[in-house]
């Protein structure tokens, strides 16, 4: 098989491979990655610092033109690159086109926000002085990204660092590197000057150590584990390094007595357990009030026998495997520990067999929880939420806000008055409102509170937070 090879200072290398495994049938090969070095993510850096000067002042036009084009391909080629992305990280290929699509969105946006750089020209306090204040390119930033969202997330940390005038070292997630390697191959043939964009595939011991190691890096943007999010930090304190992390989740879904029964069963399905639960947006609380619980329940445990757990490229499929066999112990070993708490299993939580060999497990919904549990507590990654029993609004509202996490925060209701309170109160850096705690727009900004996150929010145009420095500049007319 064709090894695909790391990009460093424009050119292809590698020659150690690892196999991508498809989830959805452990059996098939995705393809063979090269598994960078600590050498190999020196030189990347190092052309990435080469490439900065010359980058950092092009011009706005050629940009936007190589932006607009990897756009441009990545939504012409949606639905291969889609069914890439299903093959190796599990998501259903509905999902996962509509992903790839929004990547492309992506960056047609910063193609646009290129065009849209501006500064402002204001008077001093001092008579014939004037005073401007622009945004400057970081630097070198380095780009670490997760498994769950293998073309978006790149998307939206790549695109952003190049509009600005930065140049990148990327590093994806070990399991699935096929995506990445296509938005880099595609910005690459658009036109990217040698060593502007660097990928760097491998394990995180490696190549993310090196990266944290180098005082090199202006910047480090990460997606992934609470864990690695901390040990992301403390090495850039070292460096004086900016730093901007997306973390965990443990995301409420409020259900008032008088929500849609229809709306909030959809809803809450959507938020727990599409994309096998593996969002960090994804809602594994499910805090309903008592005159609507019992209903609640028997309707969504009815939604869940409804939906189908399968091969992720098969039509019909609503839910596919777990990504691999260790996120697969994790889920079955935190419903035991839900077991052994004192929650009800009211639906799931057995391992499926299919056609083809994978990781397959059924979407799993425990009753009778309480916030104290592990389950309640602790961010499991799967398709495994708990309904937790209230009294009434104010009760909902205080278990919903009582957890160390605060990336997205749902309610289901059909009153005015609670659901501006909720928006108003809900300690999350998003609010969903009779909607899925999952899915945000590409033009917006994204991120947490708490736990969650830390530093500036992603997307939109709120990414020039973090991918530029603000300059002001004094004249004396």
């Amino acid at each position: 098989m064709t090894i695909y090879q790391n990009l460093i200072a424009g050119e292809w290398t590698g020659a150690d491979a690892v196999e991508n495994i498809n989830p959805s049938d452990t059996k098939e090969v995705v393809g063979l990655y090269a598994s960078g070095s600590a050498a190999d993510t020196k030189n990347a850096i190092a052309a990435a610092k080469a490439a900065f000067p010359a980058w950092s002042r092009s011009g706005i036009w050629e940009r936007h033109v190589i932006l607009k084009k990897a756009g441009d391909e990545i939504m012409a080629r949606k639905d291969e690159l889609g069914a890439l992305l299903a093959r190796e990280e599990g998501k259903t290929l509905p999902e996962a086109i509509g992903e790839t699509i929004r990547a492309s969105q992506i960056f047609e946006f910063f193609a646009g926000e290129a065009l849209r750089l501006a500064g402002e020209v204001v008077p001093s306090v001092r008579p014939n002085i004037g005073v401007e204040i622009t945004r400057e390119p970081l630097g070198v930033i380095g780009i670490i990204t997760p498994w769950n969202f293998p073309i978006a997330i790149p998307a939206w940390k790549i695109a952003p660092a190049l509009c600005y005038g930065n140049t990148v070292v990327f590093k994806p997630a070990e399991l699935v590197p096929g995506c990445s390697w296509a938005i880099v191959d595609i910005l690459n043939r658009a036109g990217l000057p040698k060593g502007v964009l660097n990928l760097v595939m491998g394990k995180g011991s490696v190549v993310g150590q090196t990266m944290l190691d180098s005082p090199d890096l202006a910047g480090i943007t990460f997606t992934g584990s609470v864990g690695t999010g901390k040990r992301v930090a403390v090495s850039s304190i070292e460096h004086n390094r900016k730093i901007q992390l997306e973390m965990g989740g443990k995301n409420p879904m409020v259900i008032l007595d008088d929500a849609d029964l229809n709306v909030a069963v959809e809803a809450a399905a959507n938020s727990a357990f599409f994309s096998t639960g593996q969002r960090c947006t994804a809602s594994s609380r499910l805090i309903v009030t008592e005159g609507i619980h019992d209903r609640f329940v028997a309707a969504m445990t009815e939604k869940l026998k409804s939906l189908n757990v399968d091969h992720a490229l098969k039509t019909g499929t609503h839910i596919g495997p777990v990504v691999d066999e260790r996120q697969l112990k994790t889920d079955i070993d935190y419903i035991e520990i839900g077991r052994q708490e004192g929650a009800k299993l009211a639906f799931g939580g057995e391992l499926i067999s299919r056609d083809t060999p994978g990781f397959y497990l059924q979407p799993t919904l425990f009753t009778e929880a309480t916030n104290q549990m592990r389950i309640s507590r602790e961010e499991i990654f799967g398709p495994v939420a708990s309904v937790i029993r209230v009294k009434d609004y104010d009760e909902a509202l205080a278990v919903a806000n009582d957890t160390p996490f605060g990336l997205s925060s749902g309610i289901a209701t059909t009153s005015l008055k609670h659901a501006t309170h909720f928006k108003r109160n809900a300690e999350a850096g998003m609010v969903m409102v009779n909607l899925p705690t999952a899915g945000v727009d590409f033009h917006v900004p994204f991120g947490g509170r708490k736990g969650s996150s830390y530093g500036s929010r992603e997307q939109g145009k709120y990414a020039a937070e973090f991918f530029t420095v603000v300059k002001t500049a004094y004249t004396l007319a």
